[in-house]
């Protein structure tokens, strides 16, 4: 029983902690590199059959470092990210070029208030399908405003992975990881 206890202890813990990057950004493996032209991320992860997600965070944002430390190294997460979404990294403040679906081009900063984002970290979960004109906040399914603990990650990108925001039923995300959380029966509430 001991032995067993360890074991999922250890599989509970982050197997890593993601390092920064020369912006002060934390840096993952399922983070893409990308020209930060979003028709082409679009195509790119339609092409390879992912969910474009848009991550906006900023340099020194505590709850930034609390989900790539706590969170998003933990395997279930990381793989379930790693497997299904194709993840393109905005710094709140940076001046890196970006193309919103609607062809304007703007800085990084000049795009997050464009969006409407004033929080870190905050993830802009996309359609497969943007209609012309639309920005990437009017085209996003779901937005993932602040920091979460591992459950309230997962299912909300299990939530958006799994279409569930276009189904015609009353359970909204709140509802689905309510049931979620009866379902694991972890007495998790994050």
């Amino acid at each position: 029983m001991k032995r067993l206890l360890m074991v999922i202890c250890l599989l509970a813990m982050p197997a890593f902690a993601a390092e920064l990057g020369d912006d002060g950004l934390h840096k993952t493996d399922w983070m893409r590199d990308t020209f930060k032209d979003l028709r082409e991320d679009l195509e790119e992860a339609n092409a390879e059959g992912k969910r474009l997600a848009l991550m906006v965070e900023q340099r020194g944002c505590i709850y930034c470092t609390k989900m790539h430390e706590e969170v998003f190294p933990r395997e279930d997460v990381a793989s379930y990210i790693r497997d299904n979404f194709f993840v393109v990294q905005i710094n709140l403040h940076g001046d890196t070029e970006v193309t919103d679906f609607d062809g304007e081009v703007l800085t990084e900063k000049q795009a997050a208030r464009k969006w409407g984002l004033l929080f870190t970290p905050s993830i802009l979960f996309l359609p497969q399908t943007v209609e012309e004109g639309a920005t990437a906040q009017s085209a996003a399914v779901a937005l993932m405003p602040g920091a979460f603990g591992p459950g309230t990650t997962l299912d909300m990108f299990t939530w958006v992975s799994e279409e569930r925001y276009a189904l015609e039923t009353e359970e909204d995300f709140q509802r689905y990881h309510a049931r979620r959380i009866q379902e694991r029966a972890d007495g998790s509430f994050d």
